[in-house]
């Protein structure tokens, strides 16, 4: 009880701090919707989600997907259009932008959409909901999980305290990223049809990453110029930033770099052994692992079939 009364007292103390401007609004006033509302996130993903769906059949949920995937384009466009547009009405710089409270029109619609990308990060949830409805449980990883957990929170604190200044830049570029991600998604919920237009899935992951380096290189940045923006957000940000760079490289290594290595191992394995096996025949053998026929880019082309 001790410890809860001082937690209890040291928030008090650091709410005093907080941005008057956006204290009053919707989930921002309290901690606790966001902080319930993720904890209770992990849960139902690694738990109670799968549970539920362990003994049903999966649902395919197409036209909700769809539909779901068109409103996340939407909303993430306009959060851009808002950050981008406040921002140049109220002369931002870059790299460095200092925080202020300004009750000015441009510096409140900065604030309105640094808001509205908060409760993206919230309605987000519903990515992971779509997985275990379909019973996709592989793509509920830990990437997965830390991402969308511990971004509402992240942006919780940047919506109380700093809804502004550095923080700005940072929502803009994820909104931006988000808009195509929802995009490809939404595009691959059409169909088999257009999996033709979706080869570009690799760069999506590679914008992310370098989104990441932006964000920490400005956030270096703002500590080593002293930067008129609160240090400690800057902190969290390198520390964020350093864990997703560590999380998404491994993923990108792991999904594009090692499995398109061992794709190309296996069809030098597959060159070398029909040859081998033509050359013992001393004659064509059209059945031959595909590759006396001329098959081999056929061949290629079904593993890569099974590697998506």
């Amino acid at each position: 009880m001790d410890a809860i009364t001082k937690l209890q007292d040291f928030y008090n103390k650091v709410d005093l701090m907080s941005d008057p401007r956006t204290n009053n609004w919707l989930f921002v006033t309290s901690p606790i919707p966001t902080y319930s509302l993720s904890l209770f996130y992990i849960l139902f993903s690694w738990k109670i989600g799968p549970a539920l769906m362990r003994k049903r059949q999966p649902m395919q949920l197409k036209h909700s997907l769809i539909i779901y995937n068109i409103a996340m384009t939407y909303l993430n466009f306009h959060i851009f259009k808002e950050l981008l547009l406040g921002m140049i009405e109220a002369g931002y710089s870059f790299p460095c932008q200092p925080y202020d409270q300004s009750t000015a029109a441009p510096h409140i619609r900065i604030a309105a959409g640094i808001w509205w990308y908060y409760v993206s990060k919230l309605i987000e949830f519903i990515d992971t909901l779509f997985f275990i409805l379909r019973k996709k449980d592989s793509h509920i990883s830990f990437l997965h999980v830390y991402h969308h957990s511990t971004m509402p929170l992240l942006w919780w604190i940047g919506t109380k305290w700093v809804p502004g200044g550095q923080s700005a830049p940072a929502a803009l570029i994820n909104a931006f990223i988000h808009i195509i991600m929802y995009s490809y998604y939404g595009l691959a919920a059409l169909g088999p049809a257009y999996q033709k237009y979706l080869w570009w899935k690799k760069y999506l992951t590679q914008m992310q990453l370098i989104q990441f380096c932006i964000a920490l290189t400005v956030a270096v940045y703002s500590l080593a110029t002293g930067c008129d923006f609160p240090q400690w957000m800057s902190w969290a940000l390198i520390l964020y930033m350093i864990s997703f760079l560590i999380l998404f490289g491994n993923f990108y290594l792991q999904a594009y770099i090692k499995r398109s290595a061992k794709r190309h191992k296996k069809s030098e394995e597959v060159v070398k052994n029909g040859t081998t096996k033509c050359e013992n025949n001393g004659k064509v053998n059209k059945t031959t692992n595909g590759v006396a026929s001329g098959n081999h880019y056929d061949l290629r082309r079904r593993e890569d079939k099974k590697e998506s």
